[in-house]
């Protein structure tokens, strides 16, 4: 005790005296004098004699109350008198304090159920499924965004945490979408030795406790009663209603249908704000509010254009699907936006409600709509190149003006050059003539064919007035009739020399409709499509006039079978009825074989022979056709095979006689591209004929059929 007495003794000195002055001249001893020199030679020798004599007993015998002995260092001087105030007990409580248990202050954790969603994610839910019924749905949906399901953290503890913390947020933002506010969720990382089916690398797992689901509050629609008597209509339109399971995703898709419904309704100038949700956790409720401002209700005016002397107003109205003084639809305001783009003659188009006159009570506005157009290139030039093993090389080259003669009066010039077909001609169309989507085509050309069934000599002069479909607009219902004036000059045998040219003319009065409800117009998956066409012909040949009836159906179906196989099938039967072969031009009979027909055979090949073996065409057709379109995953999925098998007879009869039909079977190749499949067909005859090939290939744009 004299030893530390000593040591606090030097301490207090410290404090109190000048730290300038050293400790021998204060009169205090130094370190030196503190420390023996026994200490610093054999410390713990020196330490085992304790603190010294008489120090145990001294300390054994003071007593609790005995006055402490003066300091000579301390100069404060100490209340001789200090009286402390005495501590009242606090009173004793009425009733005995009741401490609450852990498992009350925390529910324990409903029972879970895990969900693997991949080897390094797990989800646990409630095992009762009441308590979380959208579950199914959820896992969805949170799997295809999932950070851990899309990047594989390679076994990587710190990249997997990373990942599983953009996960827990993306959790709480779902679960909060599904009106589940007050949901928890409990991330952890599983690492191997947690695990008994341990595998090396770790698991990240979310314990998800949903909690209650909130249901809608009040709905605030903003000014949507100024719609009037439509407020019924539009207001269930809205499908949020109080008392409803509350759900983000409904809020917001619901405006849409909201939108749409004042846009169909009459009403051009509506406006609707972004929903805001105010969510209430005492009342378990979400309040939404959207402001909606009606805006009034109008009818339809004139239709107005920019530009007169390109596409001028009149027209535009002529192919606009509303009259004036019919209620606005927004519907058909953007119907006539695309027409306009189908035209290819503009490269953009505004549409802009005019008001004219304001609605005046019950009575609607009227509306005119301003068109603005901006045009687009007019002229094109195009080529294309051509090859079969059967038809040869064939070149094709056009020049065109859209809009030569205005509005939407084309003007193409067109040529081939081939190894069996040559052609010039001048084709002149107009689009949207007397009517929506109808289209007027008057088109000259001489042209000469030298193939294995005939050689001809060609002057046409043809017109149609059709309704067909085209890439952007493929209708279910396409329709067309016109006229054709021939002249040609054609003879059967072109190895013989002796056969004489015959000189036909020819006048017709062709005609067709077809029914489609396939998909795509050049690659379907679903659907059929039904094309029947008729033709009354006159023809003149050597002072001769004979009458006739040429008739064609085509039918083809597709059906998906999974997601990467398409069955297609087609069927093709004619008849010419009415005439004998020999009044009948050889080009317009009756042929069969090559890529649009039946693969394997070259073009024109299948039907009746005369004694050198050159086909002849015939008075009656059929043929069938089934293929498997296969897609491989090769390239993104952009090739794919095609196995198919064909089938075709064409009789000198009027009616099919299947005892000579041929069959070709083969393997086919499609490139998907941004405009159609890029085809190549390679084909093998069954059955084949003297002059058949062993093998025939076929390379074009868009299926078969």
């Amino acid at each position: 005790m004299n030893r530390s007495v000593t040591a606090m003794a030097m301490c207090l000195a410290l404090l109190a005296g000048p730290w300038s002055a050293p400790l021998s001249a204060q009169g205090l001893p130094t370190l030196d004098d503190l420390i023996p020199p026994e200490a610093v030679n054999d410390p713990e020798a020196w330490a085992s004699q304790g603190s010294g004599p008489g120090d145990e007993a001294g300390a054994d015998d003071l007593a609790a109350d005995s006055p402490m002995e003066p300091n000579p260092f301390l100069t404060i001087e100490l209340p001789e008198n200090l009286a402390l105030p005495e501590i009242e007990p606090l009173p004793q409580a009425e009733e005995p304090i009741e401490f609450a248990t852990f498992d009350e202050v925390i529910p324990p954790l409903p029972e879970v159920s895990e969900e693997r969603i991949s080897s390094e994610l797990v989800l646990a839910f409630p095992s009762d499924t009441s308590l979380f019924p959208i579950r199914d749905e959820f896992i969805d949906r949170f799997r295809s965004l999932s950070t851990v399901v899309d990047l594989d953290s390679n076994g990587s503890q710190a990249r997997l945490t990373a990942q599983a913390r953009a996960d827990e947020d993306l959790l709480v933002r779902l679960l909060r979408t599904y009106g589940y506010f007050d949901a928890q969720v409990i991330r952890s990382i599983v690492i191997a030795e947690d695990r008994e089916d341990a595998s090396e690398d770790p698991v990240a797992r979310f314990d998800v406790i949903p909690g209650r689901r909130f249901t809608v509050g009040e709905v605030d629609l903003g000014n949507l009663a100024a719609a009037g008597s439509d407020y019924d209509m539009l207001r269930q339109t809205y499908e949020v209603f109080p008392g409803d399971l509350l759900s983000l995703d409904a809020v917001t898709d619901e405006r849409f249908d909201l939108d749409t419904a004042l846009g169909e309704s009459g009403y051009p100038f509506a406006a609707i704000e972004d929903p805001e949700l105010l969510v209430d956790h005492a009342r378990l409720e979400g309040d939404v509010t959207m402001p909606v401002e009606p805006g009034g209700r109008y009818v339809f005016g004139n239709v107005t254009s920019d530009m007169e002397d390109f596409l001028p107003a009149n027209h535009l109205a002529n192919i606009a699907r509303f009259e004036p003084g019919d209620l606005y639809r927004r519907s058909d305001e953007m119907d006539l936006r695309r027409a306009i783009l189908a035209t290819g003659l503009v490269g953009s188009v505004t549409m802009t409600p005019v008001e004219v006159t304001p609605p005046m009570g019950d009575q609607p506005g009227t509306v005119d709509m301003a068109v603005g157009l901006t045009a687009a290139p007019l002229r094109t030039l195009a080529g294309s190149v051509g090859f079969g093993t059967e038809e040869g090389i064939r070149l094709a080259g056009s020049w065109e003006h859209r809009n030569l003669f205005p509005p939407e009066g084309m003007l193409r010039v067109r040529g081939i050059l081939g190894t069996q077909e040559q052609l010039a001609g001048v084709t002149f169309r107009k689009n949207n003539f007397k009517g929506r989507d109808r289209i007027l085509t008057l088109d000259a050309f001489a042209s000469t064919l030298d193939n294995d069934a005939f050689e001809a000599s060609t002057a046409s002069l043809i017109g149609t007035y059709e309704r067909v479909s085209t890439l952007l607009f493929q209708k279910p219902l396409s329709y067309g009739a016109g006229f054709e004036l021939v002249a040609t000059e054609e003879r059967e045998q072109k190895r013989d020399f002796a056969t004489p040219n015959n000189t036909f003319l020819i006048a017709a009065l062709p005609a067709f409709a077809q029914l489609d409800t396939s998909d795509d117009l050049l690659d379907p998956t679903e659907g059929f499509r039904l094309r029947g066409a008729i033709s009354p012909e006159l023809s003149r040949v050597d002072g001769t006039n004979s009458t006739y009836l040429k008739v064609q159906f085509d039918l083809s179906y597709y059906q998906s079978a999974g997601e990467n196989v398409v069955l297609a099938a087609r069927a093709r039967a004619g008849t010419i009825a009415g005439a004998d072969i020999t009044s009948i031009a050889p080009s317009r009979r009756f042929y069969a074989g090559g890529g649009g027909s039946v693969r394997g055979y070259g073009f024109r090949s299948i039907g009746p022979r005369d004694g050198l073996g050159e086909p002849n065409g015939g008075r009656s057709l059929l043929e069938l056709a089934a293929e498997a379109r296969v897609k491989t995953g090769l390239l993104d999925g952009a090739i794919s095979v095609v196995p198919f098998v064909d089938a075709g007879v064409v009789n000198v009869g009027s009616v099919p006689d299947f005892s000579d039909i041929r069959l070709g079977v083969g393997l086919g190749v499609r490139y998907a591209t941004g405009f159609g499949p890029i085809r190549l067909d390679v084909g093998v005859p069954l059955n084949r004929q003297p002059g058949d090939g062993p093998v025939a290939v076929y390379v074009a744009l868009g299926q078969a059929f």
